[in-house]
């Protein structure tokens, strides 16, 4: 699409698994031209063997045919075309370097060292394109961590300090469901790469891109001022409530749970006309935020058996008529339904390319909306090695007994 704001820019793909797949989806989704990068010797990215797995028939937790594709590559897999090119053949330098040479950027997710054995370093794409963006996504950053410096998402989090944010008081870490280290970095790389192509327009310069899983992560929960709420003797791990923000929290109904953020005099006020308390309003424990903090276990203790005897959908109509932020605690596959993030594209359906929208199932779109640009899929996840006679032979310009040779000996 022509009308996306990264058409006629071409990004070659070096990553696997999920945090750089995910950046480079999302570049793709901007109207980039994204080049995947597979090893042949090795079946491709990782991702293209997780179950479950989507055939003729649906899904199933082990592949069966030679369409089966797995979800994660059928979501992080639209519209990149796929190349095979084993980077540990010396020949494969030679194709590389063409497909660099007039690329804006690259994309790489491999652990500190590697790309400089394998001589596709930043030094080593700088000498063929001295305008690349070369965009690196790593556990710990380019200059590596700690013991091996491989990082998997529950290492990034049980470092971050994340895992210590959530849960009550007395229990142990709390793992994200979400791979929030794996999926976070991507969304700062993209915006270095973005910001790193706008500079290169001026200074006609590239430059390397270096973002950490764990600096990415690490630098939210910074965000929030932790250290000194334990300075002031503020718990930082409070469950299901905030104290710090009473009323605030995740409450229980009759048959679900909500979520209440009423921090102010006018929404916490809501709250108490809500449950039929008007006359604490002026309670000197409720009256303004300070007292609040200072009784919230008397206040949330009091909301919460109010909620506890009612249906959900009726707590939630009392709050919202007040003007109270409240809303219904989801399960993953009703807020994947949502009318309103599918109306806008941004939770999209799984499209199989060959059997076409798998029903049911849930796919992320790209979830910005501009004015008078295209953001969004169109193409489904290519199979491994679709696209070598496009780019190699059109794009490149190499010939039948050239692709014949770089096959024979196994460099694609």
């Amino acid at each position: 699409m022509t009308d996306q704001p990264l058409a006629g820019r071409t990004v070659i793909d070096l990553t696997t698994a999920l945090a750089g797949p995910y950046a480079t989806l999302l570049l793709a989704g901007l109207g980039a031209t994204v080049i995947k990068v597979e090893n042949p010797a090795t079946g491709g990215d990782s991702a293209r063997n997780n179950a479950p797995y989507v055939g003729r028939d649906g899904l199933s937790l082990a592949r069966e045919d030679a369409d089966d594709m797995s979800v994660s590559m059928l979501v992080r897999g639209r519209n990149k075309q796929s190349v095979t090119l084993n980077l540990k053949n010396p020949r494969a330098l030679a194709v590389f370097a063409d497909l660099v040479r007039d690329a804006d950027v690259v994309v790489e997710n491999y652990s500190p060292g590697v790309t400089q054995r394998l001589g596709i370093d930043y030094a080593a794409v700088r000498e063929l394109n001295p305008k690349i963006v070369y965009t690196s996504i790593s556990g710990f950053g380019a200059q590596g961590g700690p013991g091996s410096g491989k990082a998997m998402d529950s290492i990034i989090q049980a470092l971050s300090g994340v895992m210590m944010t959530a849960g009550e008081p007395d229990e142990g870490p709390v793992r994200f469901g979400l791979p929030v280290g794996d999926m976070l970095a991507p969304l700062f790389a993209v915006i270095g790469t973005v910001s790193a192509l706008l500079q290169a327009e001026h200074t006609g310069e590239g430059q390397h891109v270096d973002v950490s899983m764990l600096g990415a992560l690490t630098s939210l929960v910074a965000c929030e001022p932790f250290d000194a709420f334990d300075a002031v003797g503020l718990p930082q791990r409070t469950g299901s409530m905030v104290p710090r923000l009473a009323p605030f929290g995740i409450l229980p109904a009759a048959d679900g749970h909500l979520a209440l953020c009423a921090p102010t005099d006018g929404f916490a006020h809501g709250v108490l006309r809500a449950i039929g308390r008007p006359d604490l309003i002026d309670d000197a424990r409720f009256r303004n935020r300070d007292q609040r903090v200072r009784h919230a276990d008397e206040l949330h203790e009091l909301i919460r058996q109010w909620c506890r005897a009612r249906p959900l959908a009726e707590v939630i109509d009392a709050f919202t008529a007040e003007g109270v932020p409240a809303a219904e605690v989801r399960e993953p596959r009703d807020a994947v339904r949502d009318p309103l993030v599918r109306k806008r594209e941004e939770v999209v359906p799984v499209t199989h390319p060959r059997y076409g929208d798998v029903a049911d199932l849930a796919a992320t779109g790209v979830p910005i909306r501009f004015s008078s640009a295209r953001a969004g899929f169109d193409r489904p996840a290519p199979g491994l090695g679709e696209h070598n006679d496009a780019v190699y032979r059109e794009r490149l310009g190499y010939s039948e007994d050239e692709l014949a040779g770089l096959a024979a000996d196994a460099v694609i």
